[in-house]
C-alpha cells in the first residue's frame, strides 16, 4: 500500500474503502452483506488501508454504525471520513450531527468531516464556523467538502481560515470532469481529490456490454449503463484490457492507477467481497510508465458517451426492456 506524502494525524492510503454501500439494500447486494462487510473492512486493514468513508445519509447512520463496529479496537489507527448531509448546515446543527455521526462510529474525533453537497441557499459561512468549532474541540481534524466546484471550495476555505484538505467528488478515467481544475488545483496546493465511484460503479471492469448490462437500481439508474454508451466504451475498455495484460492485471486494478498516479489523488471504491477488495487495494502498487497512462488518458479522451436531455428517453426505454 501506498500513503498520501501530505502532513496528517494519521496516513491516508491511496486506495480507501467506499462504504455507501453497507446496509444499503438498492445495491443488491443480498441479506448477507452486512457480515460479508464486516470481513471486507477486517481484511483491509490487513492489507494496510487506513482511509475508511462514510456518511450519515448512506442507510441513514447504518453505513456509520457498521463500519465501527467492523473496525472495533482499530477505530483509532485509521483515517475515518464521514460527511455531514447539508441540510440547514448553520453552525449549532453541525455540532449536533458530528457528534451524531461520532457516536454512531464509537469514536471521539473523526479525522475528516465533510459537506455533503453544497447548499444552494446557505453559503459556507456559517458551516465552517461550525466547522472550526468542531476543530477547536477537537471533535474533528480535517475538513473537507465534496462535489464542490474549485471557486466554492476555495471559497469554503476561506471562510475556514485553514485549509479544507479535501473535495471528494465523482472521477474515474470515464468522467474525467475533476482532471480540468480540481486535480491541478490539488496538486499545487496540497490538497486531495478524494475519487468515489472510481470504477464509474463497474463500468471499466469489462463485466458489462450492450447484452449485459448490470442489476441493481442504483447501476441500471447510471447513464454510463446505456447500451449505446457501452457500445461506445469499448475502445476505453480496450485500452484498459491491453495495459491489464502487460501488468497482469484486470481492468479495474488499471483504472485505480490512473487516478492514483497523481499525488494529489485518492480512491475509495466500494467492494461487494473480500476478493474484490483485495483486488482494489493491489492496485496501489501498479506503477503506470508514462506511455502507457498517455494511451489511457488519449482513450478517455475519445470515450463520448451520451448525456444531457438526451438521457432520460433512452433510460425510460432501457428500463423497459
Amino acid at each position: 500500500m501506498r500513503y498520501v506524502p501530505l502532513e496528517t494525524a494519521r496516513p491516508i492510503s491511496v486506495i480507501g474503502l467506499g462504504t455507501w454501500q453497507f446496509g444499503s439494500r438498492e445495491w443488491g447486494y443480498g441479506a448477507g452483506y452486512r457480515q460479508r462487510a464486516e470481513q471486507i473492512v477486517r481484511r483491509a486493514l490487513e492489507m494496510g488501508v487506513t482511509l475508511f468513508d462514510t456518511a450519515e445519509m448512506y442507510a441513514l447512520g447504518a453505513s456509520e454504525r457498521i463500519l465501527g463496529a467492523a473496525l472495533g479496537d482499530d477505530r483509532e489507527k485509521v483515517f475515518l471520513a464521514s460527511k455531514i448531509f447539508p441540510l440547514f448546515p448553520v453552525a449549532p446543527v453541525v455540532r449536533r450531527r458530528a457528534a451524531a455521526s461520532a457516536r454512531r462510529l464509537g469514536v471521539r474525533s473523526i479525522d475528516l468531516y465533510q459537506v455533503h453537497q453544497p447548499n444552494p441557499v446557505i453559503r459556507d459561512g456559517s458551516t465552517m464556523r461550525g466547522m472550526r468549532g468542531l476543530q477547536d474541540d477537537g471533535l474533528i481534524g480535517e475538513v473537507g467538502v465534496s462535489n464542490y466546484a474549485l471557486k466554492r471550495w476555495r471559497t469554503a476555505e476561506a471562510h475556514l481560515g485553514r485549509r479544507v484538505l479535501s473535495n471528494q467528488v465523482r472521477y474515474s478515467i470515464a468522467q474525467r470532469e475533476p482532471e480540468r481544475d480540481l486535480v491541478p488545483y490539488a496538486e499545487r496546493s496540497g490538497r486531495l481529490v478524494i475519487a468515489y465511484s472510481p470504477l464509474a460503479q463497474g463500468f471499466v471492469s469489462g463485466r458489462y456490454d450492450a447484452n449485459h448490462r448490470p442489476a441493481g437500481a442504483v447501476r441500471r439508474a447510471n447513464p454510463l449503463f446505456l447500451p449505446e454508451n457501452l457500445e461506445r466504451g469499448a475502445g476505453l475498455l480496450a485500452a484498459l484490457r491491453e495495459v491489464a495484460d502487460a501488468h497482469d492485471a484486470t481492468e479495474s486494478q488499471i483504472a485505480l492507477a490512473y487516478l492514483v498516479r497523481s499525488p494529489a489523488v485518492v480512491a475509495i471504491p466500494g467492494a461487494s467481497s473480500v476478493e474484490q477488495l483485495e483486488r482494489n487495494a493491489a492496485a496501489a502498487d501498479i506503477r503506470l510508465a508514462d506511455d502507457e497512462y498517455a494511451a489511457l488518458a488519449r482513450a478517455a479522451r475519445e470515450f463520448s458517451p451520451i448525456t444531457g436531455p438526451a438521457v432520460l428517453p433512452r433510460l425510460l426505454r432501457a428500463r423497459r426492456s
